[in-house]
């Protein structure tokens, strides 16, 4: 069976390093750390590169479309290759999990993050996991729309990348021991050296 592992963020160097597109960072990694690149899928809007966890053969996806419009890229890539909610992991950032924290869970709302409303429409189902990597909320009165589209700063990002680190483990995870342990294993713990 296959898995599914889309990192949600919008295309373009314009957006790169930006807290929006830190699933894409990890996807990015869990790639570069296989040695693959990712490739235009054909008739989709979706980048796509294939991997090993263990036995199993493992999808990543980035979308070629903007976030709010990302959704149905996703969905058409797990209709082409059959994945079910159950092997599907959608890794996004998360404005109320506190910034350096990982946080997995399955199903649930979409909090109001334009991406997971727009996977969870064209999926038809909010069953999927969630690989939930924390970037706390912006600083004093500024717009969440506005500080999710800032780059992480010089000082955040040996942080960051230990968050990707530990994002990309926690898919891993999901993929070889399931939900409940990969859950005991990350929620609620900082990211670790």
């Amino acid at each position: 069976m296959v898995w599914l592992v889309a990192g949600l963020g919008n295309p373009g160097e314009r957006y790169a390093g930006t807290r929006h597109n830190i699933g894409a960072s990890v996807v990015d990694a869990l790639a570069a750390a296989e040695g693959e690149r990712f490739r235009k899928a054909r008739f989709l809007p979706v980048e796509t590169a294939e991997i090993r966890i263990g036995t199993h053969r493992v999808l990543l996806a980035k979308s070629l479309r903007y976030m709010n419009d990302s959704g149905p890229a996703f969905a058409g890539l797990a209709a082409k290759f059959e994945v079910p909610s159950a092997n599907f992991i959608a890794v996004h950032d998360e404005l109320d999990v506190p910034f350096g924290t990982l946080r997995v869970k399955q199903g649930g709302g979409n909090n109001g993050h334009n991406g997971l409303k727009s996977l969870q429409g064209a999926v038809r189902s909010p069953d999927f996991f969630r690989v939930r990597c924390g970037i706390g909320r912006p600083p004093g009165s500024q717009d969440p729309a506005d500080f999710v589209l800032d780059r992480f700063t010089k000082r955040e990002q040996p942080e960051v990348a230990l968050l990707v680190a530990d994002a990309a483990d926690g898919v891993t995870s999901l993929v070889v021991e399931g939900l409940v342990k990969t859950q005991d294993r990350f929620n609620g713990t900082t990211p670790t050296p």
